[in-house]
């Protein structure tokens, strides 16, 4: 057996497509373009790649995009305002604060102080909460679409035994949410799990997320599985690989997610799709 590849550029080609249709469609209507404000601090070199590309992103499906790029020696309190305008901003549907931040910066309070609608991260606590009620909102970027790429498959969750490997709020937790909501029956192995071979042998549904590379060894995926790795590893020699030892995995598994041009293109489509839509929640209020 050969696993088939989950194409994420293709599933988030699709997303963006509706994206956009959705964006056209309001502007036919006279209603404004959805508004993502993205903040960067200071001047480290992956994340001006990130927000570059965001920033790309957001033009290509027609939202207007507010730049706010702040120097290395922004203070706490700078932010805090920054923030707090951005929340009163009506023309402002999404707040993204692309991380890390500086050393002398604490990002936890400044994510909290984003309203909870508009957090397209959808890190914060109302929003997981939301989740954890069955009552999702905006829903966590890399999670969600996770589920859109298992959907694209068609995946039967009722009755598969889905193992999360992680336990970030970020992946890992709201990924859990995610699959349960779906009905699969879920396991979350951490740092502290014995025997992380046999949960991997059990998984109609591995979601990799540890950010460890080659953790998961090819020869423990359950034949006929479905393996999503969410891993994105800069090995030394420059290469990236994932959290699956994916040749092995893939002689295994039905399905399986490459890296990269598996998971990655997804999180950002979401985010696009959450910044959308926390722009038509305001428009009924």
């Amino acid at each position: 057996m050969t696993a088939k590849l989950i194409d994420g550029r293709q599933v988030s080609a699709t997303v963006r497509e509706e994206v956009s249709a959705r964006v056209k469609k309001r502007l036919q209507d006279g209603k404004r373009a959805p508004g993502l404000a993205v903040v960067l601090v200071g001047e480290d070199p992956a994340s001006q790649i990130y927000v570059r590309n965001k920033r790309r992103d957001c033009e290509s499906v027609g939202f207007a995009s507010f730049q706010y790029d702040l120097g290395a020696d922004a203070t706490q309190v700078q932010l805090e305002s920054l923030i707090d305008d951005l929340n009163d901003n009506p023309e402002v549907d999404g707040i993204l604060i692309q991380l890390p931040l500086p050393p002398h910066l604490d990002a936890d309070p400044l994510l909290l102080r984003i309203h909870p609608d508009k957090d397209v991260d959808g890190f914060h606590p109302y929003n997981l909460g939301r989740l954890c009620q069955r009552k999702p909102e905006l829903r966590p970027c890399t999670p969600a679409g996770i589920i859109r790429l298992l959907d694209s498959i068609g995946t039967n969750y009722k009755g598969a035994h889905a193992l999360v490997v992680g336990a970030s709020n970020i992946v890992g937790r709201p990924m859990a949410l995610e699959l349960l909501l779906k009905g699969a029956t879920i396991t979350v192995a951490h740092r502290f799990t014995q025997d992380l071979a046999g949960y991997v042998a059990q998984a109609d549904i591995l979601v990799a997320a540890a950010g460890k590379p080659g953790l998961i060894k090819g020869e423990w995926v359950k034949p006929g599985s479905t393996v999503i790795d969410v891993g994105m590893n800069r090995l030394d020699s420059g290469k990236l690989c994932g959290d699956v030892e994916f040749d092995a995995a893939r002689e295994r598994a039905a399905w399986i997610t490459p890296v990269p041009g598996g998971v990655g293109p997804m999180t950002i489509a979401t985010l696009l799709q959450n910044a959308l839509e926390a722009c038509e929640r305001r428009d009924i209020g």
